[in-house]
């Protein structure tokens, strides 16, 4: 009996001592349950992990759906707006030839008034030189007697105009 006062003997017996206190309160089975909710916690967890995902990656194709779509929106409006800016051009094009046209208009007319005075102011010079040419001559080869007759003769004339 000399194993009994060896230090291996008792570690021995304490640790069978040890496995069957472990063993009367059930540590093993709480230690199997502990890690079969640590396997269904995980099991969920990647479930979870899973459905995000799917999740992400059905947001991810309607995100490259709506990209495509945008740029075709884009393109799009690019075309529209070119066809807007053109017809545009035209419009302003037709509307500045419109106004261009108005202004020679108007222009030529200024022109053919300013002639049109001008020439009457012409006239009107003329006739005031003649009428000065005139009375000019006139006094000098007209008499008291010629000019009596003559301003008879305007008023008998101015008479017969007025009736």
């Amino acid at each position: 009996m000399d194993f009994l006062g060896t230090a291996e003997f008792w570690v021995a017996v304490s640790f069978f001592l040890f496995l069957c206190l472990v063993a009367y309160f059930g540590v093993h089975k709480k230690i199997a349950v502990a890690l079969d909710e640590r396997a269904a916690a995980i099991a969920k967890e990647l479930a979870d992990a899973k459905a995000l995902r799917e999740e992400a990656e059905a947001v991810l194709a309607d995100y490259r759906k709506k990209t495509g779509n945008a740029a075709e929106e884009a393109q799009n409006i690019i075309e529209l707006a070119a066809k807007e800016a053109e017809a545009l051009a035209l419009e302003t094009s037709r509307t500045m030839t419109e106004k261009f046209e108005r202004r020679m208009k108007v222009a030529e007319e200024k022109i053919a008034q300013a002639e049109a005075d001008a020439l009457r102011d012409v006239r009107a010079a003329a006739a005031d030189a003649a009428v000065a040419a005139a009375q000019a001559v006139i006094s000098g080869s007209l008499t008291a007697e010629t000019a009596d007759k003559l301003i008879g003769a305007g008023i008998d004339d101015l008479k017969s105009k007025l009736n």
